[in-house]
């Protein structure tokens, strides 16, 4: 099962892939090691595995890279491996793609592990708002910036409009080259990011608008857009948002002394209460960099954050989520040691399952905008 991605493509399994998976589904979870670290052993350096710090510890165990999503694809495409085997999501694999060698392929377990935040902007949405832009004589003055946890097409779409990608890391370096060619940024999807990389950088509140990409013109007047410096895609991850400002005034109330740190894709008013901010590698670097007897609250997913309390523990310092619920990412998690196996032994009978191929025209733009962001940062 192979799938080339743009905004119009599907895909559906053989039948006899699809019997092959099921089969896989139903047995439990613990009996897929020794295959998986057979198959893995019979590949060797033809295939390298790549694991997403919020991917569960039952498949994250066989990675050959764990990381961020930028940070794992870039690494992938300087291997010579053939196959890569993205335990992720869409957006991570298509990424993948972009920035691989010609030759090698990317394969997605589960076709089903999307993104919540990337499926908030959808390509055809894009267009129609870069219109109204246009239309109201703004574009311009505008730049797009796309977060790296977006969808090739959209991707594309920045890189043929001017504009960049962007890591959570590198977002105000991306703003600074904006702002220093255009008045004004559209960013997508994550409204939360945008928000807080536009006040760091000491952009009033009113001076960044949203765009409902359901509403008329964005639910936005001429004269709210003309005015504004950043205009923030209606989007977000359904896993940072569920933290509140309540969970920190309760964790600090619980622990006196705790440092708070989170994601900056939560929502502006988290962000404020923390002690700092930072992508994945950015949270872990904090702790790491620590002294005993440190105690951290974060604000991420909760695979991350239990990885983090084990490896930590031995150098006395504790971690703990900032929110005792937790929430992991569940788009993620439907990739399962069932889905690893399958994909891995599929290929060492020759065959390639879930491919992730983008399209040529959507790779070329894409990676356009990829290469801006590697300039300015």
């Amino acid at each position: 099962m192979n799938l080339i991605l743009d905004e119009e493509a599907t895909a559906s399994p053989s039948a006899a892939d699809a019997c092959s998976l099921e089969h896989y589904l139903t047995l439990p979870d613990h009996s897929m090691d020794a295959r998986i670290a057979a198959a893995r052993a019979q590949l060797g350096k033809s295939t390298i595995l790549l694991g997403h710090h919020y991917q569960r510890d039952e498949v994250v165990r066989f990675a050959d890279l764990t990381g961020d999503s930028y940070k794992l694809s870039k690494a992938a495409a300087e291997t010579d491996a053939a196959y890569i085997v993205f335990c992720g999501v869409h957006f991570m694999a298509e990424s993948a793609d972009v920035l691989g060698r010609d030759g090698q392929q990317v394969i997605l377990p589960d076709l089903n592990a999307g993104c919540s935040m990337a499926d908030m902007a959808e390509i055809s949405q894009v267009e129609d708002c870069w219109e109204n832009i246009e239309r109201l004589g703004l574009a311009v003055d505008t730049i797009p910036i796309t977060y790296m946890n977006s969808s090739a097409a959209i991707k594309a779409f920045c890189g043929e409009h001017g504009g960049l990608v962007c890591t959570s890391s590198n977002a105000a370096a991306a703003f600074r080259w904006a702002f220093a060619r255009a008045k004004r940024i559209l960013f997508l999807p994550d409204q939360h990011l945008g928000r807080n990389t536009g006040h760091s950088m000491h952009i009033p509140l009113d001076e960044m608008v949203v765009w409902d990409p359901w509403g008329l013109q964005g639910g936005q007047t001429q004269a709210s857009i003309a005015a504004s410096r950043i205009v923030l895609w209606k989007g977000h991850c359904a896993v940072h948002q569920r933290f509140l400002p309540s969970h920190v005034d309760q964790v600090r109330a619980r622990y006196p002394g705790i440092q708070v740190i989170v994601h900056p894709e939560c929502r502006w008013e988290v962000c404020r209460k923390a002690d700092a901010l930072g992508s994945t590698e950015r949270l872990i670097a904090l702790v790491e960099q620590a002294p005993a007897g440190a105690m951290f609250a974060v604000g991420t997913e909760i695979h991350l954050v239990n990885r983090m309390a084990r490896r930590f523990a031995a150098q006395g310092k504790r971690v703990i989520t900032l929110d005792d619920t937790g929430c992991l990412c569940t788009t993620m998690y439907r990739i399962s040691p069932q889905h690893l196996a399958w994909a891995l032994e599929n290929l060492v009978e020759g065959r390639v399952v879930n491919r992730i191929q983008v399209r040529k025209s959507v790779k070329q733009w894409a990676k356009v905008a990829l290469d801006r962001m590697l300039e300015v940062s």
